[in-house]
């Protein structure tokens, strides 16, 4: 009897509620990606401009690890979609946007703010529209982003400091020069340029091989020649934007043509008429009687 009631007492000592600390470490990267973000802000106000691009690459690589974990730990919730939409914002539309006015658009008085509003101010329209558009896109659309994503939107408009750092051209300093390369940055943004999300890319057998040593001499130039290397990816991004523009097209036109085939069959179907009985349908059918 003793036994039973302390079993009894056991099974009713009521549980701590609450999350596990594997739940909470998507958001936790989350918020790391936005430290990362607002402590490259000031490296730029000690005018540390190479820690401070450094910074926004980081959380550009936390933001991408958040949704893997949160995938991979089976985490996902609407608190940390919404977190990462803030920290985004920050990361990748403001901390950018500061970092080019105290490093030259300041040069240009008013108009350089009102152009790092504009960047920041795109950043979020694109941020939200990506929101809205979840779950609403064609299937031939899931493998495409609608504009320049936030953290390459980042990278490409901090690529005038990259290329001063790797090549030493004060010409890409100039103020108006920066100013305009970050409006355009901004309009790619909140564009409909179809552009390559890399998420759900599958590999041929024969690619794999030459990917692999893609990415060692990636690593390779990273360690030796930082800044030159990430110049180069940024280049080479920007014309991925013409292979992206042709295969969506392609994709589109295969989806209307199928969707005509498709709807011209059900057409076709639906003229096609019943014969006619000879007898009307409402009479009885007698059976027959030995």
């Amino acid at each position: 009897m003793l036994r039973r009631r302390t079993k009894r007492k056991l099974r009713r000592v009521p549980r701590f509620k609450g999350l596990s600390v594997s739940k909470l470490i998507p958001n936790m990267i989350t918020v790391g990606a936005t430290c990362a973000g607002l402590t490259g802000v000031r490296f730029a106000l000690d005018e540390k401009w190479e820690f401070a691009v450094v910074a926004i690459i980081v959380a550009a690589v936390l933001d991408t690890l958040d949704g893997r974990m949160a995938r991979l730990l089976k985490s996902a919730s609407d608190f940390g979609a919404e977190l990462d939409s803030l920290s985004d914002f920050v990361a990748f539309g403001v901390s950018p946007a500061l970092i080019l006015y105290f490093w030259t658009l300041e040069a240009l008085g008013g108009i350089g703010w009102a152009v790092a509003l504009f960047l920041a101010i795109c950043c979020g329209l694109r941020l939200a529209r990506f929101n809205t558009n979840i779950g609403k896109l064609p299937p031939y659309a899931y493998n495409y982003f609608t504009g320049v994503p936030a953290p390459a939107g980042a990278g490409l408009a901090l690529l005038p400091l990259m290329g001063t750092f790797a090549f030493g051209l004060e010409v890409l300093r100039s103020p108006l020069f920066v100013a305009i390369w970050s409006v355009i940055v901004a309009l790619l943004m909140v564009s409909s340029l179809p552009t390559f999300s890399f998420k759900q890319v599958k590999i041929p057998h024969g690619a794999i091989i030459p990917l692999l040593v893609a990415v060692g001499l990636l690593v390779a130039g990273l360690a030796g020649a930082p800044w030159r290397t990430l110049t180069l990816v940024g280049l080479i991004y920007i014309v991925s934007f013409g292979l992206s523009g042709l295969s969506y097209r392609r994709l589109k036109a295969e989806a209307e043509r199928m969707n005509a085939e498709r709807s011209s069959a059900d057409g076709q179907e639906d003229e096609v008429e019943p014969p006619e009985s000879e007898e009307p349908l409402d009479k009885p059918k007698l059976r027959p009687v030995e």
